[in-house]
């Protein structure tokens, strides 16, 4: 990578260019043409970039926003049964009414050549279905946090280093984007990030299914329902990533703390006694002209978690030792009849391999598929209860019936459990999210199809609707309808 030329100096045309921010836009760029970018954003960056002020080619700094708020609208739905024996993660039968909002900034900063810091604080407010209970692999939306609050509440998302060591080849544009200075490299390099961020920033990215603030609702086209990844109950870690590009290969390797207990946020920084790990190896082609790519994901968690056979042999082995008498860590179940998880906690391993494919079709249209086997044996630690997920769907922008910054897109996930894990849950025993008292077990999937409408300048309304069947692998519960709007601003 070049060195970065400094900035022109600011005029006090900015000012004017981010109060036009607020007032309706008709778009002036050409639409990317991947459906992951409906439309160029009609921000400060752009604005700048249009007016000689800054040079997204190959910036020094970057400032980027957004704004999302998510309504979800549960209808009511039949069941045999709820919290039977007291066991406390059903979802509730009746109508619901769930939310979120998120308003983050990210800032981009070049240090010296190669080298770039990113910080991005953020503020949500959530409120969701059940206590946010009883769906496993196929929670309604994506934005929901385990131990979030109507209170809107301000954190640190996230803040990396991330250094570029120049190995040869083609030299290639890197997009601007938030997250990401736009510069030039080359196509044989080395990426090292250090620092806390996602995982789901480096691993498992997707064109189509990925970036649910513009693109579908539901968790289960967010990653792999079943990959376990390492993050506190917000999501987020603190670890290093190490990747090698090399034309059309990529290889990226991960090491990232978990939390000190499942689902919790306090995260345990005993960086080489508990964690995960994840590797990735990816591929990029072209068909006929069009880019396509194929990854392949692996991870190993080593944590302090439950298998769940030990859990069935410990109330077996004593009655005593039930969810009602936990002692240790647990989700607070009063059901003294039912197995649970604080009496088999102990340092563990879980594992886990998957494929993830996207394909561009043409003219802004584009498919992915997803699918990831986990072992099964342990419980959910940081993400969703799914033990073998898979995924597959379609995202196309409007430029196919003449609106090119509209989009749409139609979805299908099914997450599965272990025979272990049905027959703990069958006994009445919780996870970090489903537990009815009872099972009959069941593939639980998710039908998603949504449209976005590009209102002025860089705002899109969507609208949603989901089919969600055997909610908590539950064939005795649902279906399921939610209905759904999206609001999505960026700046």
């Amino acid at each position: 990578m070049s060195p970065a030329r400094p900035s022109a100096p600011l005029s006090p045309r900015l000012l004017a260019l981010a109060l036009g921010l607020l007032a309706p836009a008709v778009a002036q760029a050409d639409p990317r043409d991947s459906p992951a970018h409906p439309g160029e954003s009609i921000n400060v960056m752009n604005q700048l970039a249009r007016h000689g002020l800054h040079d997204q080619h190959d910036e020094r700094w970057s400032i980027y926003g957004q704004f999302t708020w998510i309504s979800s609208f549960k209808l009511p739905f039949q069941a045999q049964y709820s919290n039977l024996n007291g066991t406390p993660d059903s979802l509730r039968t009746d109508f619901e009414h769930s939310f979120t909002g998120t308003l983050s900034l990210y800032a981009g900063l070049r240090l010296w050549p190669g080298a770039e810091l990113y910080v991005a604080p953020e503020v949500i407010t959530s409120q969701p279905l059940s206590g946010l209970t009883g769906l496993g692999g196929t929670i309604q939306n994506f934005e929901l946090q385990k131990q979030g609050s109507v209170v809107p509440t301000p954190y640190l998302s996230r803040v990396y280093l991330r250094q570029t060591i120049r190995l040869g080849g083609a030299v290639t544009e890197r997009g601007a984007d938030a997250m990401q200075l736009g510069a030039h490299v080359d196509a044989r390099r080395v990426v090292i990030t250090v620092g806390n961020f996602s995982v789901l920033d480096l691993f498992d990215r997707n064109a189509y299914a990925g970036d649910l603030r513009r693109q579908f609702f539901n968790m289960a086209f967010l990653t792999h329902s079943a990959f376990d990844f390492a993050a506190d109950a917000r999501g987020y870690t603190w670890g290093a990533v190490v990747e090698l590009y090399f034309d059309r290969w990529a290889v990226r390797v991960g090491h990232a703390i978990v939390p000190v207990n499942p689902n919790q946020l306090a995260l345990d920084f005993r960086f080489w006694e508990h964690f995960g790990e994840q590797l990735e190896l990816e591929h990029s082609h072209s068909i006929g002209g069009l880019p396509g790519a194929v990854r392949v994901l692996a991870y190993r968690n080593q944590e302090v978690m439950g298998r769940f056979d030990d859990a069935l042999a410990a109330l077996a082995a004593n009655p005593a030792h039930n969810a009602a008498s936990c002692t240790a860590f647990s989700y607070g179940s009063p059901n003294a009849t039912a197995p649970d998880l604080c009496w088999a906690r102990r340092p563990n391993v879980k594992t886990g391999v998957g494929i993830n494919l996207e394909q561009s079709l043409g003219h802004g249209l584009g498919v992915f598929a997803r699918a990831m086997y986990s072992d099964g044996g342990s419980e959910v630690y940081s993400y969703t209860s799914a033990d073998r997920s898979f995924s597959v769907g379609a995202l196309a922008r409007g430029a196919l019936w003449h609106r090119p910054f509209d989009y749409a897109g139609i979805g299908f996930g099914a997450g599965f459990i272990s025979a272990s894990h049905a027959e703990y849950l069958r006994r009445g025993g919780v996870d970090g999210f489903v537990g009815d008292g009872n099972l009959t077990a069941a593939v639980e999937s998710a039908f998603e199809t949504f449209y976005g409408v590009h209102l002025a300048s860089s705002i899109w309304l969507s609208g949603d609707y989901q089919f969600i069947a055997n909610p908590g692998f539950n064939a005795a519960r649902g279906p399921v309808h939610v209905l759904g709007a999206r609001l999505h601003a960026e700046f």
